[in-house]
C-alpha cells in the first residue's frame, strides 16, 4: 500500500467536509511525505483522510476519474522546478540598476539529480535580450551545469546554460565555449587553478548607496574593511543569506568580507579549475541578484560606483599552474608575469567595461596604462602575496579585472597568455 497524504486541493469537489484544523494537519503531513519521497502514483489516491474513529489515517480508494486527478496532483507535488540561467552578455552596459543574468523556470515531470547535465535543451526570445533579431529570434539554452536550488529547496535545481544560435553553434556571448576549446592536453597537464574575488556594491532602490546617510556621506574609508558593528557594516543580512545559499547549492565559495567602501562586499569562489570557476561565479552572481529581490537591495558590479575618495570594485583573480605550486615554483610565477606584461593592453580590453574609472593608480590599483608587479603590493597590476614569496612557490594575483568582468574571459586569457602564447 502506497503511503499517502491529503491536502485541501486533492479533496476539492469531493463529498468530504473537513475542518480547517484537519486540513492544516493534512497539509503538514503532505509536506513531510513529499520531503521523504513517500508519494506514489498508483491507484491509491495520493492522499489520506482522517479516520472517523481516531486520528489515524487510512488510504482512500476512489473512482478512475478521481484516480486521474490524484495522479495529476501527485505529479504536481513531485515535479521538479528547474531554473534555467544564462547571461545576455551585457554586464556593465545597462548602468547600476541592471545586470546580465537571465532565467526562467522549466517544470521537469521526471526529476533529474542535481549535478546532471541531461536536462532538456530549451529556447528563449533572443530579440528581447539583445541576442537575436526579431525575424529569427529563437536562441537555444544548452544545460552545462546544475546544482541544488537553495531557495526553492527540496529536489529543485538551478541549471546554468550556454547560449547557442538556432543552428546549434555557440552564440557570440557564449564565452564559456572558448575555454573548452582552449583546454588541450598540455593545458590540462598544468592543472590550472583559480580563485575569484568578486566585489560588489549595494544600492537602495532610490539609487543611493545602501546604508549611507540620505544627505552627505558616511565617515571616510578606514573603519569599514572587515568591520563589525552597526556603524561599520551595512547589509550583512543579505550577505549572510547569500553565503548560506551558495553553501547549500554546493558552490566552491571560500569566504566573504566587508570591503573598504561602506556598503561594498566581497565573496570568493575557488580554488577551482577554469570552467568550474566560471560556472560557480555565475551561479553565485545569480543567487546574489535573486536574493537581493527579497531584501529590496540592488547589487551592482560597477567598477567605480561612487566617484571621489572611495575604492572601486574589482575581481582580483588568483591563478596558478602545477609548475607554480611545486618546489621552485617562483621561477614559473616570474615567467608568467613576464608574459603577462607583454599582453597588458589585450587583457585590459577584456577586463571589464568602465575599468578606466577604477584603475587610476589610487585606491589600491595600478594605473590602467602601466604594468607593474611586486610582492605584497596592492598598487601593482600583478601581486605576489608575501606568503608565496616566502615559500618560493604558490600563485599570482591579477588585480586588474573589474568587478563586472566575465570570469570565463579572465580564466581563458590567463591560460592563453601564460601557457599558449
Amino acid at each position: 500500500m502506497a503511503a499517502c497524504v491529503v491536502n485541501s486541493v486533492t479533496v476539492a469537489g469531493a463529498a468530504f467536509a473537513t475542518s480547517s484544523r484537519v486540513e492544516k494537519r493534512n497539509a503538514r503531513k503532505s509536506s513531510l511525505a513529499l520531503r521523504n519521497g513517500l508519494l506514489s502514483g498508483d491507484s491509491t489516491l495520493g492522499s489520506c483522510l482522517p479516520n472517523e474513529l481516531g486520528n489515524s489515517f487510512r488510504p482512500l480508494r476512489v473512482s478512475s476519474s478521481r484516480t486521474r486527478l490524484a495522479r495529476f496532483v501527485t505529479l504536481a507535488l513531485i515535479a521538479q522546478k528547474a531554473e534555467y540561467i544564462w547571461m545576455d552578455g551585457q554586464e556593465g552596459m545597462k548602468g547600476i540598476r541592471f545586470n546580465e543574468m537571465r532565467s526562467k523556470t522549466k517544470v521537469i515531470p521526471k526529476p533529474l539529480m542535481a549535478g546532471s547535465t541531461n536536462f532538456p535543451e530549451w529556447s528563449f526570445d533572443g530579440s528581447s535580450t539583445g541576442q537575436a533579431e526579431g525575424n529569427n529570434s529563437d536562441c537555444i539554452l544548452k544545460p552545462v551545469f546544475s546544482c541544488p536550488d537553495p531557495i526553492r529547496g527540496d529536489h529543485h535545481v538551478l541549471v546554468l546554460c550556454e547560449v547557442l544560435t538556432p543552428e546549434g553553434k555557440p552564440h557570440k556571448t557564449n564565452t564559456r565555449r572558448l575555454i573548452e576549446n582552449l583546454l588541450s592536453d598540455d593545458v590540462l597537464e598544468q592543472e590550472t587553478l583559480f580563485g575569484f574575488e568578486q566585489e560588489y556594491t549595494m544600492f537602495a532602490r532610490s539609487g543611493h548607496p545602501y546604508g549611507w546617510p540620505d544627505a552627505g556621506y558616511p565617515a571616510p574609508q578606514g573603519p569599514f574593511y572587515c568591520g563589525v558593528g552597526v556603524e561599520a557594516v551595512y547589509g550583512r543580512p543579505l550577505v549572510e543569506a547569500h553565503l548560506d545559499a551558495c553553501v547549500k547549492a554546493g558552490l566552491k565559495i571560500s569566504g566573504i568580507n566587508a570591503e573598504v567602501m561602506p556598503g561594498q562586499w566581497e565573496f570568493q569562489i575557488g580554488p577551482a579549475g577554469p570552467l568550474e570557476t566560471g560556472d560557480h561565479v555565475m551561479i553565485a552572481r545569480w543567487l546574489l541578484h535573486r536574493l537581493s529581490e527579497d531584501f529590496g537591495i540592488i547589487c551592482t558590479f560597477e567598477p567605480k560606483p561612487m566617484q571621489g575618495d572611495w575604492n572601486g570594485a574589482g575581481a582580483h583573480t588568483n591563478y596558478s599552474t602545477k609548475a607554480m605550486r611545486e618546489d621552485g615554483g617562483m621561477t614559473a610565477i616570474k615567467a608568467a608575469i613576464e608574459k603577462l606584461s607583454k599582453k597588458h593592453k589585450e587583457h585590459i580590453l577584456e577586463y571589464g567595461i568602465g575599468n578606466e574609472k577604477r584603475l587610476t593608480g589610487k585606491h589600491e590599483t595600478a594605473s590602467i596604462d602601466t604594468f607593474k608587479s611586486g610582492v605584497a603590493d596592492r598598487g601593482a597590476s600583478i601581486r605576489i602575496p608575501l606568503p608565496v614569496s616566502l615559500a618560493g612557490k604558490g600563485y599570482l594575483e591579477d588585480r586588474r579585472p573589474a568587478a563586472n568582468v566575465d570570469p570565463y574571459v579572465v580564466c581563458r586569457m590567463l591560460i592563453q597568455t601564460t601557457l599558449k602564447d
